[in-house]
C-alpha cells in the first residue's frame, strides 16, 4: 500500500513532468507498485529530493545500469532515483518472502549498495524512518544553501570528480548536471575502471 510513503511525500510532490506508468514486468510483480505508480509516475518530490521512474526515463535508466554494473546481468530493474542520480532498483536475484528486494547504484562512487527492504516497504518503511540513510537528505539541504531549488526530473546534483577517482564527498565537488550527461559518462567510467587494480592511474577518458 501506498499510505505512509503518499501521507508524507504526497503533499512534496514537485511540479513538471508525469507521465505514463513504466509497465516492466519485473515491477509489476512487486507489492505496491502499480498503485504507487498509478497515483506518482513520473513524479518528482521536494525539490527533486527523490523521484519515480515513468514510462520514458526507466527504459534510460535501465540502459546505463546495465552498461556500468554488467556483474548483475539482467537482474537489475530501476524504479526510481534521488537528487545525486542515484539509481533505486529491484534485483531479482534477491527475494525474500517471494519480494525481490531492492539495491542501490551510486553513479559517483561505483558502488552497487544492497538495502534489505522489499519496493513497499523502501517507500513505507525506508524514505519515511530513515531519509537521510537512503536519501542523504541532510546533504541535500546543504547543497540547497548553494543552489539554485528545485531540481527539473532530469537534473541531478553530479560530482565534479567521481569519488572512485578520487574526488571529494563535499558540495565543492557537486555541480548541476544533466542526468543522461551525467550517467552515461558516469557508466562509460564505471565500466573502464572495474577491473582496474587499486592505485591505478588513469590517463584520460574518450567518449
Amino acid at each position: 500500500m501506498s499510505g505512509q510513503f503518499e501521507a508524507v511525500f504526497g503533499p512534496l510532490q514537485d511540479s513538471g513532468v508525469r507521465g505514463d506508468v513504466w509497465e516492466n514486468p519485473s515491477l509489476l510483480a512487486a507489492k505496491g507498485y502499480l498503485e504507487l505508480s498509478q497515483r506518482f509516475s513520473g513524479a518528482s518530490f521536494a525539490n527533486g529530493l527523490y523521484r519515480l521512474h515513468n514510462s520514458q526515463s526507466g527504459p534510460k535508466a535501465l540502459a546505463w545500469i546495465s552498461e556500468a554494473y554488467s556483474n548483475f546481468p539482467g537482474t537489475l530493474v530501476p524504479f526510481g532515483f534521488d537528487w545525486l542520480g542515484r539509481q533505486f532498483a529491484l534485483d531479482s536475484a534477491r527475494v525474500e518472502r517471494g519480494e525481490q528486494l531492492v539495491m542501490m547504484l551510486e553513479p559517483g562512487t561505483g558502488l552497487a549498495l544492497r538495502i534489505p527492504t522489499s519496493f513497499d516497504e523502501f517507500h513505507n518503511q525506508e524514505l519515511i524512518e530513515f531519509p537521510d540513510a537512503a536519501l542523504a537528505s541532510e546533504f541535500f539541504n546543504e547543497w540547497l544553501k548553494r543552489s539554485t531549488a528545485p531540481l527539473s526530473f532530469d537534473e541531478c546534483a553530479g560530482y565534479k570528480v567521481p569519488l572512485f577517482l578520487g574526488g571529494q564527498d563535499n558540495v565543492d565537488n557537486l555541480e548541476l548536471s544533466n542526468l543522461d550527461v551525467y550517467w552515461s559518462l558516469s557508466a562509460q567510467l564505471i565500466s573502464a575502471t572495474r577491473s582496474l587494480a587499486p592505485g591505478a592511474v588513469i590517463g584520460g577518458v574518450e567518449n
